[in-house]
């Protein structure tokens, strides 16, 4: 692993890293913040998933998480959002290819050698983080925006006891249903839907749910809102009775704008169930 660099902020550090992966087949880079608990001991830690065109850079500067994870001793990590460099396919589309791996292990051509995001995030970066890091591997919360959280709310339900909090921000919400999905689902996993449906968050509460808190928020003026489809999983969410707060926030886009001003919200609510 190769630092590329550290800062100070906010009593913690933030940093910036790459590391050779097996899963993608390629150097991958991520960011961590570690607030100053980090210097004594194991600390809770939250995953970021960032969505469609983002590196692990978007959410690291835009989102302004440091400071209140810092107030709350909780460390943030921030994957990047597909494989990146020579030799990798891509795609002329935004939400295609590199930038768009959609938290999932592409079995079809060109896909299938580099795009294993999902057993990147869920087995092969945990691994090294909770071997390099003071973080507790027994306290760990999971969100996203978008792309990114639909890939916290199906890798939260997908792992039961991995994490004790799940949270997004206008995550996809019914991606089999959707264009955002359909395309990509077929370009990566192939044209037999019902190896979509692991993948789906909408589908999932209702096979599953998740055993702890849940926090979404939706902006009512996101000009994505038709593709992320909120009302089916509020639906689901509904029919199993599913523990949880859906909050539809007035005037709100899909922008960094919407995040950054419910991140302390977020943040808290999972440093809640984290120190719990």
């Amino acid at each position: 692993m190769k630092t590329l660099s550290e800062n100070r902020c906010f009593g913690g550090v933030q940093g910036v890293y790459s590391h050779p992966s097996q899963a993608t087949g390629g150097e991958m880079t991520f960011g961590l913040f570690l607030p100053e608990e980090a210097e004594t001991g194991a600390v809770p830690v939250l995953w970021y998933l960032s969505g469609l065109t983002c590196t692990h850079e978007n959410a690291m500067v835009k989102a302004g998480a440091q400071r209140w994870a810092a107030e709350m001793g909780v460390a943030l990590v921030f994957p990047d959002t597909s494989p990146r460099g020579e030799g990798v396919a891509n795609d002329a589309a935004y939400d295609l290819g590199q930038g768009a791996g959609f938290y999932v292990n592409a079995t079809q051509t060109p896909w299938a050698p580099h795009f294993r995001m999902w057993d990147y995030v869920t087995e092969e970066l945990p691994r090294l983080l909770f071997n390099a890091f003071p973080l507790a591997e027994e306290s760990q919360g999971i969100t996203g925006h978008s792309m990114g959280g639909h890939g916290a709310l199906t890798i939260a339900m997908s792992f039961p006891g991995r994490f004790r909090s799940v949270s997004a921000f206008a995550p996809i919400c019914n991606p089999t249903a959707s264009d955002w999905g359909r395309k990509q689902f077929t370009a990566y996993l192939g044209k037999d839907e019902t190896t979509w449906a692991a993948h789906d968050a909408t589908l999932l509460m209702k096979k599953r749910g998740f055993d702890g808190p849940m926090l979404i928020d939706q902006g009512t003026s996101d000009q994505f809102v038709d593709l992320l489809k909120p009302e089916a999983l509020a639906s689901a969410m509904a029919e199993r009775r599913q523990g949880g707060t859906f909050r539809m926030q007035k005037g709100y886009d899909h922008s960094y704008f919407f995040v950054s001003t419910f991140i302390e919200e977020h943040i808290a609510f999972h440093a809640g169930a984290l120190h719990a």
